[in-house]
């Protein structure tokens, strides 16, 4: 072999072993006839090696053609594939901006990020953690995550799923009840904020007369209580799910329930880093 091989080179093997004449490889890469038999009849001397027979049917690749062409098929699959890469990491370049409740994040968002964001290096991201809709309302947020039946109808989205929610402890403080009567354990709770948040009213409505020793303003910080062996509480399934420490008491509880929607503006579906991220997210959150 006299000269080495180039991408050209193999690009125009394919195109006559796939068109199988010389109009029709022409017409694939774009040039003349003359062109095309000029470029092989070169190539062959180079390699010293003949590429093709001239049949009445058509021109056939020789074995040496053959192997050729099954390599410039990989190369076009690679450059093809490093094509749609570039292309995909221009499309995701830019910052974006998710909001979401901390027992989301840690037990639902962060997992997904680590699955996701690696195919999108360029994409950066800007996370706070809340329990409120105004981050995405005041544009401080492209994404937010809530656990809600009713989002608000300025927002666009999806439901993920729906959300169960069980009765839980931690693994030491069963261990020292000898009683686990529901209304006898103590309990964590939200406080009176969230008067109509589905643990509330299920709690409310079953045990009316009980009244929680501790109450905080997250979920997040309920689970930390529980997780410490203060009580018992009733929390989301997923997040005792994502939990060692946690044992559930109960199965779903009925009447008791949510959904987590992943939701952005209207106008952020034209954004594309924004709109990136919410496929991505949306296709790797599962419940």
């Amino acid at each position: 072999m006299h000269n080495r091989l180039d991408y050209s080179d193999l690009a125009l093997i394919l195109a006559l072993v796939r068109g199988g004449s010389l109009s029709r490889a022409a017409e694939r890469l774009r040039v003349d006839v003359s062109t095309v038999f000029r470029s092989i009849r070169r190539l062959e001397a180079s390699l010293g090696s003949e590429l093709f027979e001239k049949k009445r049917t058509g021109y056939m690749p020789t074995p040496t053609a053959l192997l050729l062409a099954d390599q410039a098929e990989r190369a076009e699959h690679a450059l093809d594939s490093a094509r749609a890469s570039l292309a995909c990491a221009e499309a995701s370049a830019g910052t974006v901006q998710l909001t979401c409740t901390e027992s989301v994040l840690e037990s639902l968002v962060a997992p997904a990020l680590a699955d996701v964001l690696p195919a999108y290096p360029q994409l950066t991201l800007e996370i706070t953690t809340s329990d409120s809709f105004a981050n995405l309302s005041r544009r401080d947020a492209d994404i937010a995550l809530r656990l809600t039946k009713i989002p608000p109808e300025h927002l666009v989205g999806r439901c993920l799923g729906e959300v169960s929610y069980v009765l839980c402890g931690q693994a030491s403080y069963l261990d020292q009840v000898k009683d686990r009567s529901w209304d006898t354990l103590t309990w964590v709770s939200l406080d009176d904020s969230f008067n109509d948040h589905p643990t509330i009213t299920w709690r409310q409505h079953h045990y009316p007369n009980l009244v929680p020793r501790y109450r905080c303003q997250s979920i997040h910080a309920v689970t930390q209580l529980v997780r410490s062996g203060l009580g018992v509480a009733i929390l989301p399934h997923f997040v005792v799910q994502a939990d060692p420490e946690l044992y559930p008491l109960s199965p779903p509880l009925a009447n008791c329930d949510s959904e987590l929607w992943i939701l952005i503006r209207a106008d952020g579906r034209v954004l594309q880093p924004v709109h990136t991220l919410y496929r991505a997210l949306s296709e790797a959150i599962f419940l």
